[in-house]
């Protein structure tokens, strides 16, 4: 992706080197717990309190973090612009910007306290996303996904959550949670990730219309789209599959609809939510 000397978004708190005590009584245990309920299709912030003792200690970045956090910024400033002409454009709407908090470890939302081994997340009650930049890293070498535009699809699918929230989505599936039996429930999670994975690649339309992407970017969103299926990462972890505990859907799912979202860079054209098959 060529991003080196655009404009970096000035809705980033950086909040690395701050640590945390008293998450769950804290330890390995509260890592592997944290893995397992996310493989199995739970939602691990629901086991992350959110009372924390913060120490904050002066954080000194690498030359890779330092690059990785300008190449963050520079892609949601990206989003930021992309978003905001389509919201005018076909919706008549506004764009209001989320936030990115960079954090190291743990960290606080208004959504609860996280482990970094959550992964990247949105929160819709801060309406900010929460990334630890060694993602980038167990993206590469544990899901086997290189590459900036494979990070470039991370950020962009918490942004597509984001705009899920926006468009009052997020808020309508959410209301469901205690409606439905845990099956059902998992069902329409699918279909909000898959959206979000749509908006994903809708995002990397413009990104392309305007001459961004390099040989091979899509295809590096499109392996970081399957390394993530849940099929792929339950078999890695579990050795078999467990179909009703998917959250996020398959690996070719997750592809596809980011493809689809790439090949028509509009709104409406992801309505997973009625369509017949995902």
């Amino acid at each position: 992706m060529k991003w080196q000397g655009r404009r970096a978004s000035s809705n980033v708190e950086d909040r690395r080197g701050r640590s945390a005590r008293g998450l769950l009584g804290g330890g390995i245990g509260t890592i592997i717990l944290l893995v397992v309920v996310t493989l199995l299709g739970g939602d691990p912030l629901d086991l992350l309190g959110s009372e924390l003792v913060q120490i904050v200690t002066p954080y000194e970045e690498t030359a890779e973090e330092r690059e990785l956090k300008e190449f963050s910024s520079v892609v949601l400033a990206e989003t930021e612009d992309v978003w905001a002409e389509l919201f005018s454009e076909e919706l008549g709407m506004e764009y209001q910007c989320p936030k990115m908090v960079l954090y190291t470890g743990f960290v606080e939302s208004a959504c609860g306290a996280a482990d970094s081994s959550v992964g990247p997340f949105y929160c819709s009650a801060d309406q900010k996303i929460y990334l630890d930049l060694s993602f980038y890293t167990e993206l590469k070498e544990r899901f086997k996904a290189p590459g900036d535009f494979a990070m470039a699809y991370v950020i962009a699918h918490e942004v597509g959550h984001h705009v899920q929230y926006l468009l009052g989505i997020l808020d309508e599936v959410m209301a469901q949670r205690n409606r439905l039996s845990e099956k059902e429930y998992n069902k329409l999670q699918v279909r909000l990730e898959l959206q979000a994975d749509y908006f994903a690649g809708v995002w990397a339309h413009y990104a392309e219309r305007a001459n961004l992407l390099e040989e091979g970017d899509i295809e590096e969103a499109l392996n970081a789209a399957s390394a993530v299926g849940d099929d792929r990462i339950q078999k890695e972890a579990l050795g078999y599959v467990v179909p009703d505990s998917f959250t996020h859907g398959t690996s070719e799912q997750r592809a596809r609809w980011f493809y689809k979202g790439f090949q028509l860079g509009t709104i409406s054209g992801g309505d997973t939510f009625n369509a017949p098959n995902l």
